[in-house]
């Protein structure tokens, strides 16, 4: 009996073959979608930051290190979570990658009943950082529909200024802050103050 495919993908980059066919042997198994690469150069080269997907990579590599494509994915402000495989007596040089933000370490040889749950929770974190930028993208497109006038009454709403006050501010009458808050409610999508907030500030209002 098979079970669901997983949605997302999973990264290796290791310059050992036999490393990169045994992780891929193991996931590919339990129905990860699984793509190796020899390079760190090689993978910033083909990977696509759109994908819901992790990263395990060998802390040592020939050319571009680990320690290297993780500064690089930081600068690129890549939410891609990442695992660093290690060898013995990596382990300081282990922790200073999850200070960096790295999800975790591994060490060789893999342990299989330790190594699933944690790709699971790569992934998880990935969908979590997707959905995010999803939000934001789409919160960026509709602020984009306001008109500069709009922007300045929705920022005092979000604020939590009353419509007296917003005229107050800006110097126009209460009915034209009714009016600009009418249009800004249906530019966004909006039914109530509350849908307002959720939509202006992101999911974090929603658990505030």
């Amino acid at each position: 009996m098979s079970s669901i495919p997983k949605k997302g993908t999973v990264y290796v980059v290791d310059d050992d073959e036999a490393v990169r066919d045994s992780l891929q042997w193991l996931l590919e198994g339990k129905d990860y979608r699984v793509r190796c690469f020899d390079s760190a150069e090689n993978f910033l080269a083909r990977y696509d930051p759109r994908e819901i997907a992790c990263l395990i990579v060998d802390i040592r590599m020939g050319g571009m290190s680990g320690l290297e494509l993780q500064d690089r994915l930081i600068e690129h402000k890549s939410p891609l979570p990442i695992v660093f495989i290690t060898g013995h007596g990596d382990v300081p040089m282990a922790v200073n990658t999850m200070k960096k933000g790295a999800l975790d370490f591994i060490q060789k040889p893999f342990n299989e009943a330790e190594l699933l749950p944690l790709v699971e929770r790569m992934l998880d974190h990935a969908r979590e950082a997707f959905a995010e930028s999803q939000h934001a993208a789409n919160r960026d497109a509709l602020l984009s529909k306001l008109t500069g006038r709009e922007a300045q009454v929705l920022e005092r709403i979000v604020a939590g200024r009353l419509n007296k006050q917003i005229a107050d501010d800006l110097g126009i009458s209460i009915k034209t802050v009714e009016a600009h808050r009418a249009n800004i409610m249906e530019k966004m999508g909006a039914n109530t103050v509350a849908d307002l907030l959720k939509i202006a500030l992101g999911p974090s209002a929603a658990k505030a």
